[in-house]
């Protein structure tokens, strides 16, 4: 029983890390100044708690989706 138990937990924590990856990529790459007004609050409120997390946590999650996010230097070095 414990192991059936564990294996439903495993199987919601990777289905999280999948949605916490595919929220963290599309925040990721989404321009604030072109969203709707009702849509900015959102979006900020998914990118507090995404910038809340674990670095490791987070790396699993963009890892779940194969997913990167580059570093904010990288992309202000390219502007």
């Amino acid at each position: 029983m414990l192991r059936r138990e564990l294996e439903i937990f495993m199987g919601e924590r990777q289905s999280l890390l999948r949605v916490v990856g595919a929220s963290a990529a599309l925040i990721a790459s989404l321009d604030s100044n072109r969203l709707p007004v009702g849509a900015v609050e959102s979006a900020d409120q998914v990118a507090t708690l995404i910038n809340m997390l674990p670095e490791e946590t987070l790396q699993d999650a963009l890892g779940s989706i194969n997913a990167e996010i580059e570093e904010e230097d990288a992309v202000n070095k390219g502007k």
